[in-house]
C-alpha cells in the first residue's frame, strides 16, 4: 500500500517511497511496481500526474482524477504557481542561505532522447537553499580526518531535469547518495557506515491554490524512519514537528 497524505474529489497526493518508479518506462521493463498505479488502485478511479519525481526522490506526489484537473495543474506547474519545498543531506558544511542562478544544459537519455536537441541552450534554473543543522563525524572519508554534512532546505523555483542534485554538486556540495552527480565516496561510506542505500532527497511540501476551489492548500510529507534513525546518530533532533516546512 502506498501513504495517501491527502484526498479530495479532485486531487490526490501520496507519499512516494525511495526507489519506487512513478509510472511504467520502457527503460525499467522488469518493474513491476509504480506509484500511479498504487495510487489508482487505493483510491478506486484512474489518475493523473501532475509532476514527477526522480526515482530515487522519495516525498510528496500529486495527481488529479480528471484530465481537466490535470490540465489546469499543469498550467499551474508551468507557470511557477506551485510552491516546491525539498529537504536534502549534502556534504560539507554550506553556513549561510543563498539563492543560485545558474542556468543547466537539458539532460538527455542516450536512448529516449536520441533525436532531441544536443546543443539546445541552457535553460534558466534557479534554486532557494537554507543550512537547516551540521554535524562532524569522526571518519575519514576523503583527505579529511573527518566528514561534515550540512541538511538544506531547498527550493527550486525553475523545473528543470535534477535541478536541485546539479545545483548542489555545482556548489560543491552533492547531496548525499547521488550516483550521478555526487560524490562516490561519501555515498559509499553511507552504505556501508549506516546500511542505508539511497539518494538522501525527500519532497518535503507542496503548496498551491486549489485547483477548483481557490482555497490555499498546502501538503507535506514526514520524513521516513531512516531519515529519523540518522538524525539519532548525528545528535539531531527526531521529532517530525522540527522538520515541518509549515508548522
Amino acid at each position: 500500500m502506498i501513504e495517501i497524505l491527502y484526498q479530495d474529489d479532485h486531487l490526490v497526493a501520496v507519499h512516494k517511497p525511495s526507489g519506487l518508479l512513478v509510472h511504467r518506462s520502457w527503460l525499467d521493463r522488469h518493474e513491476t511496481q509504480f506509484a500511479m498505479q498504487m495510487t489508482r488502485d487505493a483510491v478506486g478511479c484512474h489518475v493523473f500526474p501532475v509532476h514527477r519525481l526522480d526515482r530515487p526522490t522519495s516525498g510528496v506526489l500529486l495527481f488529479t482524477k480528471s484530465a481537466e484537473t490535470a490540465r489546469i495543474m499543469s498550467e499551474k506547474m508551468a507557470a511557477h504557481d506551485i510552491d516546491k519545498h525539498y529537504l536534502a543531506l549534502v556534504r560539507g558544511y554550506v553556513h549561510e542561505a543563498g539563492e543560485l542562478d545558474y542556468a543547466l544544459k537539458v539532460e538527455l537519455d542516450d536512448i529516449a532522447d536520441k533525436m532531441a536537441d544536443k546543443d539546445k541552450a541552457p535553460q534558466e534554473a534557479v534554486t532557494r537553499y537554507r543550512p537547516l543543522a551540521q554535524v562532524e563525524l569522526p571518519f575519514a572519508v576523503g583527505r579529511y580526518p573527518t566528514s561534515r554534512y550540512s541538511l538544506m532546505a531547498l527550493e527550486p523555483l525553475t523545473g528543470r531535469k535534477h535541478q536541485l542534485r546539479r545545483h548542489m554538486a555545482h556548489l560543491r556540495h552533492p547531496i548525499v547518495g547521488d550516483t550521478t552527480h555526487g560524490d562516490g565516496r561519501h555515498n559509499k561510506f553511507y552504505r556501508d557506515h549506516f546500511g542505508v542505500q539511497r539518494l538522501w532527497l525527500i519532497a518535503k511540501g507542496l503548496g498551491f491554490a486549489h485547483p477548483v476551489s481557490g482555497e490555499p492548500l498546502w501538503i507535506e510529507a514526514p520524513l521516513e524512519q531512516e531519515w529519523l534513525t540518522l538524525f539519532e546518530t548525528f545528535g539531531w533532533s527526531t521529532a517530525q514537528q522540527d522538520y515541518l516546512i509549515r508548522s
